[in-house]
């Protein structure tokens, strides 16, 4: 897209949201659907719902009770609980109040909060449960402005609701609701004014980084960021009033705020909640979503998941019926891929496994009424997204940052390219650095980290771009491709420059028995890799192959599984340049998680955490000859 095209664009768009904030479309879209159901999550045997209606309602309780409690225009509200209604709802009252959110990821120990908490000077915190409270607790005499600490759920001593010289007021969810209806009962008019208050180049919300590279930086993303954003959106994928999503990723990951949280209040959808990410798949199978957005690792599990139960069947027949279908679904997306037209015979089958077989694994999964299923935040291979389309499941790859208020490229439907990113939003440049690192320009640009004025210098220069720290390449029809992170190269003891992602991309998809893998190289004479078994894969795979193992310990050391390894690095390797094949490996007998720091919150490898933690065995494997 030209330059002048681009701004046409930009400011078509800009024109459409000029003076609006988020708290516009929340309060238009609880007008127009004021009994539909917004918000649902599961308990027992049905869900516990509230409409738009009361949505608004709730919000505007916990709004004036926030600001009986010292929040203002600007102040942090930090908010520490599941996915579920009143992660939302407060998040929506903190707003209604001049406030600004600030979800803070759950896995986080009690120093992490403290200095989240003491960077945005958060007034009032809003917690999940007593184990939550006892962390804040355990760090507040080091937060001066921190008043209040709210539990949602279970028994906790709240005393008189007071705080004093020993610490925060400590009070229930009930007992901030209470006291909004009764600050509403004189104050509608005060509430009116500190919402109508808010600004387009205010924030609508703090969402601080991951930390992988040093202490997390609190992102502001304003109003007009977020507008521009949903506008383009709603544009892209023609997202229409009714759409169901579930939330279950983070919601201090702005993914899944845009996904569910902003696009549910834009479409006036209805939002499912998962507090359990074991209940995933029964949340799918019961709230039938139209659109689904997932890391990478979510969709390797799916597959996993699918092609276990096709191994699984006992019945012969059905078992070779199903891996037929995979097999021409396959061949049909691969010559769709290449410009080939797939032939008559080909197009005929694929439409009757689509009816006997695929069309059961969708409904199986919960995806029978999808229109859109999304992926980002990491890379994902090339084989899953074809496997996926070949089943009727088209994923649009994106890719973005917390720093773009989501999403800065995307494949959107007819518009997709495997292998790649997608192209730019409408109204967003993008280009390409000399030394091959992606730049971003927009509206959709954060204006900063939250009292860090040299990182913001750092991470968006004098022109407005932003410097993402990826490395990307793009072709001539615009479509990015993610080569791997800047900062992340490997630089062998020979001098290659390589990246670490693209080799790990090019095993983790050989086989399902790998979870994860990390590549591992850098000032060392050749590139090796620890490697870590996926614990869900391995019992289908082990009775597939004959095999009692008990755990992941136990399959670490079994030769059949190490040969499998083997297998899988031999075919990825076959793909990769000499200088980036794995010569050596181990396999690490344990998961890798975010609880056990690994990995982000968001599942990207944690490099700093696993190289220290890992040193000795990758010092051993160096030890030995390659």
């Amino acid at each position: 897209m030209g330059d002048d095209v681009t701004t046409t664009v930009r400011e078509e768009i800009l024109a459409r949201t000029e003076g609006r904030t988020l708290l516009d479309v929340f309060t238009a879209t609880c007008d127009a659907n004021w009994n539909r159901v917004a918000l649902q999550v599961k308990e027992g045997e049905g869900f516990r719902t509230h409409t738009w209606g009361q949505y608004r309602q709730e919000a505007s309780r916990v709004a004036m009770a926030l600001r009986r409690r010292g929040v203002s225009h600007g102040t942090h509200v930090a908010l520490m609980m599941t996915n579920r209604p009143e992660h939302v709802i407060a998040d929506i009252g903190a707003l209604l109040a001049g406030g600004v959110p600030v979800s803070v990821y759950n896995t986080l120990a009690a120093e992490q909060i403290a200095y989240i908490a003491d960077n945005c000077a958060a007034k009032v915190a809003i917690v999940e449960d007593a184990a939550y409270l006892a962390t804040w607790k355990a760090v507040a005499h080091r937060l001066p402005e921190l008043e209040a600490i709210v539990v949602l759920e279970g028994e906790v001593d709240v005393g008189d609701g007071d705080g004093d010289e020993t610490g925060p007021a400590v009070l229930t969810y009930a007992q901030l609701l209470e006291e909004g209806e009764e600050a509403l009962s004189t104050g509608q008019g005060e509430l009116e004014n500190s919402w109508r208050a808010v600004r387009p180049d205010d924030a609508v919300t703090l969402i601080y980084t991951s930390g992988t590279t040093g202490p997390p930086k609190g992102v502001v993303i304003t109003h007009r960021a977020l507008l521009y954003q949903l506008a383009v959106v709603m544009d892209l994928l023609d997202i229409t009033a009714g759409n169901r999503g579930i939330s279950y990723l983070p919601l201090a990951h702005i993914a899944e705020r845009m996904t569910t949280h902003y696009v549910g209040i834009r479409a006036g959808g209805t939002i499912s909640f998962v507090q359990d990410v074991t209940e995933v798949l029964p949340t799918l199978q019961e709230a039938r979503p139209n659109i689904f957005m997932a890391v990478p690792r979510v969709w390797e599990k799916m597959h996993t998941r699918i092609l276990g139960r096709i191994h699984e069947t006992e019945n012969e027949r059905k078992r070779a019926l199903a891996l037929k279908a995979v097999e021409v679904g396959t061949e049909k997306v691969r010559a769709e891929l290449e410009g080939r037209t797939p032939s008559r015979k080909l197009r005929l089958q694929h439409a009757v496994f689509d009816r006997l077989v695929f069309s059961k694994i969708r409904e199986g999964l919960g995806l029978d009424e999808l229109r859109y299923a999304l992926s980002g935040a990491a890379p994902i291979s090339a084989e899953l997204l074809t496997f996926f389309k070949a089943v009727g499941i088209e994923i649009l790859e994106v890719y973005g940052m917390t720093e773009s208020t989501a999403v800065i490229t995307a494949n959107t439907p007819g518009n997709v390219a495997i292998g790649t990113v997608g192209t730019p939003l409408p109204g967003i440049e993008v280009r390409i650095a000399e030394d091959g690192e992606l730049l971003a320009r927009g509206p959709i640009i954060t204006p900063g980290y939250l009292n860090r004025p040299e990182a913001t210098a750092e991470a968006i220069d004098a022109d407005g771009w932003l410097h993402t720290g990826d490395l990307a390449s793009m072709d001539g029809r615009g479509f990015v491709r993610i080569v791997g992170r800047k900062k992340e190269l490997l630089i062998t003891a020979g001098g290659k420059n390589l990246s670490p992602n693209n080799i790990e991309e090019s095993i983790k998809q050989r086989s399902p028995l790998i979870a994860q893998l990390c590549a591992v190289g850098d000032e060392r004479p050749f590139v090796a890799a620890l490697v870590v078994l996926d614990a869900e894969a391995l019992p289908t795979w082990a009775e597939q192959h004959g095999l009692e193992l008990a755990d992941v310990a136990t399959a670490a050391a079994h030769p059949k599984v190490r040969a499998e390894v083997q297998r899988a690095i031999d075919a990825g390797n076959a793909e990769l340049a000499r200088v980036e094949q794995v010569k050596a490996w181990e396999i690490v007998p344990a998961e890798w998680t975010a609880e056990s720091e690994e990995l982000t919150p968001s599942l990207k490898l944690k490099r700093n955490v696993i190289h220290s933690k890992y040193q000795e065995v990758i010092d051993r494997i160096y030890a030995q000859p390659a």
